[in-house]
């Protein structure tokens, strides 16, 4: 890709760098770096993490007295991508640009520090064992996406995944999340170093629970005595993650250029909004966290369960017809009337009725909100990222609504026309073809080709009985088996958009 006059005469970023910005086109932290200290040990650095946790910590940083509680990044991955994000991040002394976007599009960049140190596993194992036995480090979260626990659809561990079975075969050199944390937490208890909390900040509800049970069955398999070590002495808090970070692309990483005068091989950029709610329960310590946003509570369960049947399931409900439609941004799907009636009505007349959140919060307020997020023009954030691994999506967000309309023998009264519409949305996605003839990836990495192939087919009712599916018990329910097939009547002769119109 051919540099323009701006990204060549733009100052690469490190940390010789930083006297060199200028402060009125740039926010540069106020702490000495150089007194920071590893205390978090984060595996999956991806975009989330560094506009979201990193931020925060970033911003405790600022705060006297809590140097100690920097961040180690830790890859896990042996793609190229990994390997090129590794070299990025050490050629600019792991320092990034964050620009957050206000709801009209404005932005505003900042220099994140928070990140000391990062760790390519499987450049190094050892060096990243070291580190996370180190007493230093009190605090080992992650963000490795719904997939990466190794849990099925009814929670329970899949022990004969490939990375798990090689991880017990050869404890002391793991190459998954649960191998590495399970043999520092033994080399940790061999040593009498206190352990780590576990902290898991990836969006699905329960996150911590869902942790510990990924943590606790793979120990079970390997040791039961350190399982039960770990079950009496580690913590595994619960939170709430929201704030969107779409994939930047070389546009947008140009954009930044022209906007900071900065070269960043890895610019993160963001909205605005950004929440977390966490259940304060940490074995050995933890930032100020309170002190930079985030809000502490005893029952993360309703912020969660607001988010998941709101936020996350319109998401899907956006990015399926989006996609089928022929657009390609969040933002642009939610212009078009049609979709945005769609999922204004989804939330309004099915899950709202259905949801209880926090106290003292409006779900109508949450919904306003959520769509205004979801309008920002700058943000660009591509339609294929957020349809990606629906499969596991759809489970977790969306079919709660749809069994809460469907659990009762009579639903001839509840209407059950958008969430079929939605559910129709998926099988066409999984065609790969939108309603322009456009061909495009669905990147479905927990399920197989055979699988993508037969749900994608015109047999509709071994589509109601998939995997995903199969324990709603929709084929056998008349009522949705009847806007199901009324959803794909209209979506094969007039697309998307034109069934929209006769839903």
């Amino acid at each position: 890709m051919t540099a323009t006059a701006e990204s060549k005469t733009a100052i690469k970023l490190n940390e010789k760098a930083l006297a060199n910005l200028d402060p009125k086109r740039v926010k540069i932290f106020k702490y000495d770096r150089s007194k920071v200290t590893a205390g978090i040990a984060h595996i999956g650095v991806g975009n989330f993490h560094r506009a979201h946790q990193a931020r925060y910590i970033d911003d405790c940083l600022a705060i006297p007295g809590n140097e100690s509680w920097g961040i180690v990044g830790i890859s896990l991955g042996d793609r190229p991508s990994s390997k090129a994000k590794a070299k990025a991040m050490k050629d600019q002394d792991c320092l990034y640009t964050l620009t957050e976007y206000d709801a009209k599009g404005k932005p505003s960049t900042r220099i994140i520090g928070s990140i000391i140190q990062y760790l390519h596993a499987p450049e190094d194992p050892e060096a990243t064992m070291t580190m996370l036995v180190d007493p230093a480090i009190r605090i080992v979260s992650m963000t490795i996406t719904e997939g990466g626990y190794h849990l099925d659809s009814e929670g329970n561990f899949q022990s004969d995944a490939e990375t798990v079975q090689a991880d017990l075969k050869d404890p002391e050199h793991p190459k998954d999340t649960f191998g590495y944390i399970v043999e520092a937490l033994a080399r940790r208890r061999k040593a009498g170093t206190e352990p780590f909390t576990v902290f898991s900040c990836d969006n699905q509800r329960g996150n911590g629970d869902v942790a510990k049970q990924a943590v606790l069955s793979f120990a079970r398999l390997r040791d039961p005595e350190l399982a039960e070590w770990i079950e009496k002495n580690v913590s595994f808090p619960n939170s709430m993650v929201d704030r969107i970070a779409p994939t930047v692309t070389e546009e947008e990483a140009e954009a930044v250029r022209k906007l900071t005068g900065i070269d960043d091989q890895s610019p993160v950029i963001a909205e605005n909004f950004s929440q977390w709610v966490i259940k304060d329960e940490f074995c050995n310590g933890r930032p100020p966290f309170e002190k930079v946003g985030a809000e502490f509570t005893q029952n993360v369960a309703p912020y969660e369960h607001m988010k998941g049947r709101m936020l996350n399931a319109s998401h899907t409900a956006i990015a399926l017809p989006g996609v089928v439609a022929g657009y390609e941004y969040v933002h642009e799907a939610l212009g078009d009337p049609e979709i945005h009636r769609l999922v204004y009505d989804f939330m309004t007349k099915d899950v709202i009725p259905v949801t209880k959140g926090p106290d003292g919060i409006s779900l109508t307020d949450y919904r306003d909100m959520v769509l205004s997020r979801f309008s920002n023009p700058a943000l660009k954030d591509q339609l294929v990222r957020i349809a990606g691994d629906s499969a596991n999506k759809l489970p977790t967000f969306l079919l709660p609504t749809i069994n809460e309309h469907t659990e009762d023998e009579d639903t001839s009264s509840r209407d059950l026309r958008r969430m079929a519409f939605i559910l129709a949305c998926f099988r066409r996605y999984l065609r790969g073809i939108d309603d322009k003839g456009h061909k495009f990836t669905p990147i479905e990495p927990h399920i197989s080709k055979e699988e993508r192939a037969e749900w994608g087919s015109e047999n509709t009712e071994g589509f109601l009985n998939c995997r995903i599916l199969e324990s709603l018990g929709l084929a056998d329910n008349e009522a949705f088996v009847k806007a199901f097939n009324h959803a794909v009547s209209l979506l094969k002769p007039q697309g998307v958009l034109g069934a929209l119109r006769h839903l």
